[in-house]
């Protein structure tokens, strides 16, 4: 996408949004259409599900919703990290374009939402701001800017409307899902879907935000590996967090580091969910790899965004760490009870699938606890094939979905995300270790 093409005003009232999602909808429509007749003239009987979730369709969906950001951007991002029971390989690459693609405010609708913070001559506190983003996401844009005092900063400046939108967002893209078939009719998402409203509006609160990169500057500011930058106390508004800026590149590229360097950082960033979970009581559960910023020059990690951090209720963390007691013991029916416990299996999966089940829990007992020299080596990716093509059965048996709390899928979604980058860095862990010192 060229830099010209990226300068889109974003859609604020009700009716446009709407009807960007009406565009998404027509598009899917009518390249259903298309492939199934394409289908149908080869003798095959496609699912609609299948029909949806083709690469030129993902391709017309990602570009919509990079155009409309906020929640339905957002909720985009999330399929994004989908570890591959929704999404196949070709279809995760074309979403996770979202984490990154987001369109740009025109000048005139940027510089309308600095005057709305700081007045119309907003200018006046700095000597130099780049109009043109460094990055780009769902809730907002970041630009590069120099303080009158000198100090370099980072800006974020949220998206016009984007806070208003969020309730209307989610419920057109879950009213969506659920006329698309994919999410089964009788799945309960109300309690899901309530909380996804209340955790989106607190991320575009980005005083609150600033709060919790405080919170997280003093819990980290004697740990080496970390940078977080501080706030800039006298320009926080709540539409915009200026910040100091941090250099470093983006965490991806330590796919090309040595071995040792990313297994240290990987290493960094599991032990840091874990005091979240078990220790601090809080987690940032956005686990979009741009979040993160690794510096070359020190070895360190900057984190950068703070707006989805949560408080860890009490039992949810109780009921994680009966979860890694259940698979350090090794124990097939203890890890089968903590799952059932958390929701992750209903009684109903187990009763149907119970043997598929206890085969794919064994395979990642094996790949956990029977590491050579007791390091899980993420670049074997044979136990999450050989999980994965056991589940396929198990998720289109759709009748029996299970949820867990809504809680637990938050921060379930920042442990996947873990773990998927783990795979991606292809680094070897010595998990049983971290495991056991919150067991």
């Amino acid at each position: 996408m060229s830099g010209a093409d990226r300068y889109r005003p974003v859609p604020q009232g009700r009716l446009s949004r709407l009807a960007a999602l009406g565009q998404i909808a027509g598009g899917l429509a009518s390249g259903v259409v298309s492939e199934g007749l394409s289908r149908l003239a080869k003798g095959e009987r496609p699912h609609l599900r299948d029909l949806l979730l083709t690469p030129s369709n993902a391709m017309k969906a990602v570009d919509q919703l990079s155009r409309m950001r906020g929640a339905a951007m957002k909720l985009g991002q999330m399929v994004s990290l989908d570890p591959g029971e929704l999404l196949s390989p070709e279809l995760q690459a074309i979403f996770a374009e979202l984490r990154s693609s987001a369109h740009f405010m025109p000048p005139g609708q940027l510089s309308a939402s600095l005057a709305s913070a700081w007045g119309a001559d907003w200018r006046r506190h700095f000597s130099h701001f780049d109009t043109v983003p460094l990055a780009a996401a769902s809730i907002g844009q970041v630009h590069r800017a120099v303080l009158i005092s000198g100090r370099r900063v980072a800006v974020k400046v949220q998206y016009p409307g984007v806070a208003r939108s969020i309730d209307s967002d989610i419920d057109n893209v879950a009213t969506f899902l659920r006329l698309s078939g994919l999410v089964p009719a009788g799945l309960d998402l109300t309690a899901h879907l309530a909380e996804a409203k209340r955790q989106l509006r607190e991320e575009a609160d980005y005083l609150r935000e600033a709060e919790a990169m405080r919170q997280f500057r003093s819990l980290l500011s004697a740990d080496p590996r970390f940078v977080v930058p501080a706030p800039v106390e006298e320009l926080l508004h709540p539409t915009v967090l200026p910040m100091d800026f941090v250099d470093g590149v983006p965490l991806e590229r330590l796919v090309s580091a040595p071995q040792a360097t990313r297994e240290s950082a990987m290493r960094a960033l599991a032990d840091l969910a874990l005091r979240e979970l078990f220790v601090i009581g809080a987690m940032q559960t956005d686990p979009n790899f741009g979040n993160y910023l690794w510096r070359p020059q020190d070895g360190r990690i900057a984190l950068l965004d703070f707006g989805a951090v949560r408080p860890v209720l009490p039992e949810s963390a109780q009921a994680y760490r009966a979860l890694l007691q259940a698979i350090l013991s090794g124990t097939i029916e203890t890890v089968r009870a903590a799952l059932l416990d958390m929701g992750y299996f209903s009684p109903g999966q187990v009763a149907r699938h119970g043997p598929t089940l206890d085969d794919m829990t064994a395979t990642v007992l094996n790949y956990v606890l029977k590491a050579p020299e007791g390091l899980v080596d993420f670049s074997d990716r044979g136990p999450l094939v050989a999980v994965r093509q056991r589940a396929q059965p198990i998720f289109a048996d759709r009748s029996l979905w299970a949820l867990p709390s809504p809680d637990k899928m938050f921060l379930q979604r920042k442990i996947t995300g873990m773990a998927l980058l783990a795979l991606k860095l292809k680094v070897r862990l010595p998990v049983v270790d971290m495991l056991s010192e919150h067991a």
